[in-house]
């Protein structure tokens, strides 16, 4: 997405933006000439070949097997103005006969070149970022309701979807590629939007996505294992998502004082001593020492949790008090609550506004999403559909409906393939412990033998004692997983399917499989309501059972 009308921009005047070392190649001139004939004007830039029109600028990157300056030939036709490569790239870029832009690095400054062409579209709005492994976009929507109350025209930028008013767009990545984030930007500012929310995920940080952007308001959730795939340890994950709160992106930090890695950023932030920190927590709910935990700027007390949502007040600075609700159930989304309010506030919301817009926000799709079905008054027990595909998450999570539920709590749980293979066995670990049932199933098994997947995850189950142990089922089909978790279901339990949230599709060996888990669990609950579907169940693969008193 990009904005209908961008002026043109003299290329020239970028060069001295990108350091000594970047070079304008001019093939179209002759080696001698001293004046070039004509001035190279662009109106875009995009780094995907098969979106080049006429007046990009090409950012040809380095690839896995191949160098984006191989398809310079394709986008010359397709009426790009220049081509913005590396050394490895400039000679097929140059034979192109197109002007081309030689950088050292193109990823590293992609963002402050997208932000050039468009005439640095971030700035002209207020930006609020989001980062941390659980809560972003359950946070990054509160935060655009409490924009929206405030009367501003909003954008909305993550995993889900994006947003640029009324308008939605699916999500491919959590943070854009730089070119299409100021593109995106630009448009919003074109379409009267002035404040916007988004995600900002590791790797956006690691890889320059979100290079040329600034933030208004940086806010920092939590911290726990995710992406050491991606990452080489904890430590690393944890200093890529700190790089947000540095002068570099943004003017003011809100950070979660209840979370460790909080603390250590607060510290971290504060010792550099160029970007004020606002922390909050939730009275009760901080992993410290109560004798060595920092004492928040804004506390959640008197929280009383309940299945459609929570209430708490909110105590300040200089005795600022007020009364406040969040429709999402769980200690940890008083948290997320917390961080889209202090972060609203210290945008320059008044705290009133804050808390109206937050409270009044409608559900974030495939984030402790209900499921109800055209027989709800027949449904006795609460069916919830929940993103968390980490450890943390999922212990988050189940911890919580432990806290609304009446009677027990059972979780289809399973880890996608291709992904950070430690995690498995503590999602696995954290499901046993916390849940009275768990039927492990298939997630996106993408590449991988889901068998093995299920292996590593048992291997976790085995960590918890028996005598404290969920019972445990395995059944990798998923459709009947969530079938056999709700024939199960007795008045007051809570189920949750977890894993794939608002996904639509089930990524298996190159493919997507269409798979909706809310329309699934749905589906089973009005055949477990209509009729005893439990004997067509067949036998499940392994049945794992807590002892007799256990």
């Amino acid at each position: 997405m990009r904005p209908e009308h961008t002026p043109l921009r003299p290329l020239s005047d970028l060069v001295p933006l990108l350091g000594p070392d970047a070079r304008l190649l001019r093939p179209d001139l002759a080696p001698d000439h001293p004046v070039p004939a004509r001035e190279v004007q662009v109106r875009g830039i995009t780094h995907d070949s098969r979106k080049a029109g006429p007046g990009d600028l090409y950012a040809a990157l380095p690839g896995t097997r191949v160098h984006g300056a191989e398809f310079a030939e394709q986008v010359a036709l397709a009426g790009a103005a220049a081509v913005l490569t590396d050394p490895e790239g400039a000679d097929r870029a140059a034979a192109t006969g197109l002007p081309t832009l030689v950088v050292p690095d193109v990823r590293a400054v992609l963002g402050t070149v997208a932000s050039w062409v468009f005439k640095d579209p971030s700035g002209d709005l207020l930006l609020i970022g989001t980062t941390g492994t659980s809560g972003k976009t359950t946070v990054s929507y509160l935060v655009e309701a409490g924009l929206r109350r405030a009367g501003m025209g909003t954008g909305l930028i993550g995993t889900v979807e994006m947003r640029v008013g009324d308008e939605r767009v699916s999500s491919s990545l959590t943070t854009p590629e730089a070119t299409d984030l100021h593109g995106l930007f630009a448009l919003m500012r074109e379409r009267g939007v002035t404040a916007a929310a988004m995600e900002v995920s590791s790797h956006a940080l690691a890889l320059g996505r979100v290079g040329g952007t600034r933030y208004d308001v940086a806010v920092f959730t939590n911290l726990s294992q995710d992406h050491l795939d991606f990452h080489s340890d904890l430590r690393d994950y944890f200093e890529t998502k700190a790089r947000l709160f540095t002068p570099e992106y943004c003017d003011i930090a809100v950070v979660n004082a209840d979370d460790r890695f909080g603390r250590a950023l607060v510290d971290m932030v504060q010792a550099l001593g160029k970007v004020p920190v606002t922390t909050f927590g939730v009275q009760g709910f901080s992993d410290a020492d109560p004798e060595t935990a920092l004492v928040p700027d804004w506390s959640a007390v008197d929280v009383r949790l309940g299945a459609a949502g929570s209430t708490f007040r909110i105590v300040g600075p200089g005795g600022m008090e007020a009364r406040a609700s969040v429709g999402l159930p769980g200690p940890f989304n008083v948290s997320n609550a917390m961080a889209a309010i202090i972060g609203l506030v210290e945008a320059g919301l008044p705290l009133e506004t804050a808390i109206e817009g937050v409270a009044d926000a409608p559900g974030v799709p495939g984030r402790m999403e209900k499921v109800l079905t055209s027989s709800a008054p027949a449904q006795d027990f609460t069916a919830l559909v929940d993103y968390s595909h980490k450890p943390g998450a999922v212990e988050a999570v189940l911890s919580s409906v432990r806290s609304i539920a009446e009677g027990g709590v059972t979780v289809v749980l399973g880890c996608g393939g291709d992904r950070d293979r430690a995690k498995r066995p503590l999602m696995g670990e954290a499901a046993a412990r916390l849940a009275d049932q768990v039927v492990i199933t298939n997630d996106n098994p993408r590449s991988e033998d889901p068998v093995a997947i299920a292996a590593a995850m048992l291997e976790g189950v085995t960590r918890v004692p028996e005598n404290a142990r969920a019972r445990v089922t395995v059944e990798l089909d998923r459709a009947d997983a969530i079938r056999l978790a709700v024939a199960r279901a007795r008045a007051g339990d809570v189920i949750v399917v977890a894993g794939k949230g608002h996904e639509t599709g089930q990524y298996v060996k190159g493919e997507v499989l269409p798979f909706d888990d809310r329309e699934v669990l749905r589906t089973a609950i009005e055949e477990h309501l209509s009729a005893d579907v439990r004997e067509r169940l067949g036998v499940a693969l392994l049945d794992v059972h807590r002892p007799a008193g256990g």
